[in-house]
């Protein structure tokens, strides 16, 4: 409970920040400075998130049920209908355990692990955006399983039919709830804008037939084909009734639908441990902007690579971003993001002067290398005035300073960093430092001297060596506000290092005048 809140508060400070620089009204000119308030919520949330990502009880149950790597549980059929009666207790689905249902929940069970496996990598980059559109028009988050059997949660996948993204929208479909398509965008593949369409597709669905799987028949063969198997039936109301006389496709749809929902709560129960994910839902952000741009420009802008820009936007057909009067929105991990607000001015600085007019569908060849090469776009820039490093395990923050050459101090103020603990995958902002031009030395004017005739040279006898002097301690006095961890910042040494130089101090009582040693 004590995070949700916490993540709530972050979320809505974080959404109204966010939301006054994307207007371009109140968004100031290029500029990587923000105020101290807002850079500590955004390191606040890099910590939440790395925490969340960590949490899963798959580990618990597999290690309570003693299983090796390479076992490959079964269980009896009363077992199976057992889980399956209490998901229908949890949900509105009815989760029917009979022998259809059971055949295909084994075949799942011996051939599709390796899918659940990906799925589940998958789906913390779609689940809580599912959850949240479903709950927003009542409807049971059991739905979410239902884009995994239609696309597997690729948003780009197209059928033989024509259908297509994560939820599989025929043309005329994706239409008629509202999904754009032109030559630079598809909406259905927009994981956003189809989920909400999906949502009133379903709802619609199940107003007509007050069934919900009779309404995933009609999402998949269209309501006239349900309407058909209806008659045929007899003017039968329930799925398992009507089934029979629905294209055989849809036959085995909702057995597969509840199948899949088998998995992906009981996965654990059946040794399969999730792929890691690359990306979860919580850690992306939205820049919508008011001008066409490539996304070269982007990558180039924000250091972002392209093929990931493409794997986040999976909505623009090309690389190309088009100019809209409702404004086309870019998506990406928070930290992308936000370079991409702060650097607006320079991205489209850089547009207009490689590709004019913001309208150029196809980038020429070699985009970034010729960007790359061209000091004057370089110049435009500002970005390009730091550089970046990714915290690996066993990192220290001293230990980065001083491979840098700055100080403790620097790195704390250029990434508003509240203490000096790092997390694996941090990514940390150094500024370049300036290399300052090299100054011509004057040659100097040789004047010639008289010839001497040299003396005997006499050589002395070498000094007795001195032994070197025993190396001096050297103390830090404390100042007013000062704490032992900023003690620590302030000397290049890390919390731990300026403890063992000052065996006995009590750290978290120092006092203003107290000597510590530093050296």
């Amino acid at each position: 409970m004590k995070k949700t809140l916490i993540l709530c508060l972050f979320l809505c400070a974080t959404y109204v920040v966010f939301s006054q620089r994307i207007s371009p009204l109140s968004r100031p000119s290029d500029s990587l400075k923000t105020e101290p308030f807002i850079n500590t919520i955004e390191q606040s949330m890099k910590f939440f998130y790395a925490d969340y990502l960590k949490q899963s009880n798959y580990d618990s149950i597999i290690s309570a049920l003693k299983y090796e790597p390479k076992d490959l549980p079964t269980f009896s059929d009363e077992v199976y209908c057992q889980r399956l009666e209490e998901m229908s207790q949890r949900t509105p689905f009815h989760m029917d355990c009979n022998p259809t249902t059971l055949s295909t929940l084994k075949f799942f069970v011996d051939q599709r692990r390796q899918f659940t496996r990906i799925i589940l990598g998958r789906a913390p980059l779609y689940f809580d955006l599912f959850k949240d559109k479903l709950a927003e028009y009542g409807l049971p988050i059991e739905l979410r399983f239902l884009a995994v059997i239609e696309s597997g949660l690729r948003p780009q996948i197209k059928s033989k039919a024509g259908a297509l993204g994560l939820w599989q929208f025929m043309y005329k479909t994706g239409l008629y709830f509202g999904l754009e398509e032109n030559s630079y965008v598809d909406e259905r593949m927009d994981p956003d804008k189809a989920t909400d369409a999906a949502c009133r597709f379903l709802k619609q669905l199940y107003g007509i037939y007050g069934d919900w799987n009779l309404a995933l028949a009609a999402y998949n063969a269209g309501p006239g084909n349900v309407n058909k198997a209806i008659v045929k039936s007899g003017n039968k109301k329930t799925y398992w009734e009507v089934r029979p006389f629905l294209p055989k496709e849809t036959q085995g749809y909702v057995p597969n639908f509840i199948a899949a929902a088998y998995m992906l709560t009981y996965h654990a129960e059946h040794n399969i441990i999730p792929m890691e994910a690359k990306t979860h839902n919580a850690q992306l952000d939205t820049i919508c902007l008011n001008k066409g741009v490539h996304m070269e420009s982007v990558a180039l802008v924000a250091n972002w690579d392209l093929s990931e820009i493409k794997e986040f936007n999976p909505i623009y057909k090309t690389t190309f971003i088009p100019k809209s009067e409702k404004g086309r929105c870019l998506s990406g991990p928070l930290d992308k993001i936000y370079l991409v607000i702060h650097l607006e001015d320079s991205l489209y600085a850089i547009e207009k002067q490689k590709y004019g007019r913001y309208v150029a569908p196809i980038p020429p060849p070699k985009v970034l290398d010729t960007l790359i090469k061209n000091d004057s776009i370089k110049n435009l820039v500002p970005i390009n005035q730091y550089q970046y490093y990714t915290v690996k395990a066993g990192d220290k923050i001293n230990v980065i300073a001083q491979t840098y050459k700055v100080t403790i101090d620097e790195l704390t103020e250029w990434n508003k960093l509240s203490s000096p603990n790092l997390y694996v995958g941090q990514s940390l902002t150094i500024k370049k430092a300036a290399v300052p031009a090299p100054v011509p030395t004057p040659k100097p004017v040789v004047t010639p001297k008289p010839v001497v005739t040299p003396k005997p040279v006499v050589t002395p006898k070498p000094p007795k060596p001195t032994p070197p002097p025993p190396p001096q301690k050297k103390y830090y006095s404390v100042k007013s506000g000062d704490n032992f961890s900023q003690v620590a910042r302030k000397n290049n040494l890390t919390f731990e290092e300026l403890k063992k130089l000052n065996p006995g101090i009590n750290v978290n009582t120092v006092y203003i005048g107290q000597k510590l040693r530093i050296k």
